[in-house]
């Protein structure tokens, strides 16, 4: 059974691991989280749940991004190194991370096998804040936290995000 928020939040606080989270509407994309943000200071991403292309042999890819990255999904995979790649569908999406779409989060992978999805996430995410904000597990709350605590726990899971310095969007 996937990890419920409530419960994520327990393991992140028995972690020792600070965090503040807030309830809202349900947000779907990056726009209305926006709309609804209000004083949430640091980063805020857009996370892409991707599988490889026809079903070709491999894991998983979840993407972590800054929420203004603008990088095709092409480009992404091939600096991530991870060949041709496709969005996966909802189906694989609650298999591996438990969550729905709209709720794709770096902390869906408390519910993810370690080698079943590699996790990516944009160097300037975790290098320019001091907070970074995700929903956990579902799209009517926002976690902060901080960004060398997120890969710590995730570390703790077993799992090894790399993180990835992007090129700059071309002109």
């Amino acid at each position: 059974m996937p990890e419920t928020p409530e419960g994520l939040l327990a393991r992140l606080a028995a972690a020792g691991i600070e965090t503040r989270t807030v309830t809202h509407p349900p947000v779907f994309t990056v726009a209305e989280s926006q709309s609804l943000r209000g004083t949430l200071p640091g980063g805020h991403s857009k996370n892409l749940f991707l599988r490889p292309a026809k079903q070709a042999p491999g894991p998983y890819l979840l993407a972590v991004l800054e929420e203004d990255r603008q990088i095709s999904v092409n480009a992404l995979a091939w600096a991530a190194g991870a060949g041709r790649v496709e969005m996966a569908p909802a189906e694989a999406l609650l298999a591996q991370l438990g969550v729905a779409p709209g709720s794709v989060t770096p902390f869906g992978m408390v519910n993810a096998a370690p080698g079943a999805v590699r996790m990516v996430i944009d160097a300037g995410l975790v290098r320019d804040h001091e907070w970074v904000h995700f929903h956990p597990l579902v799209n009517s709350m926002t976690t902060a936290i901080r960004p060398s605590d997120l890969l710590r726990f995730l570390e703790g899971l077993g799992h090894r995000p790399e993180v990835l310095d992007l090129p700059p969007p071309s002109a």
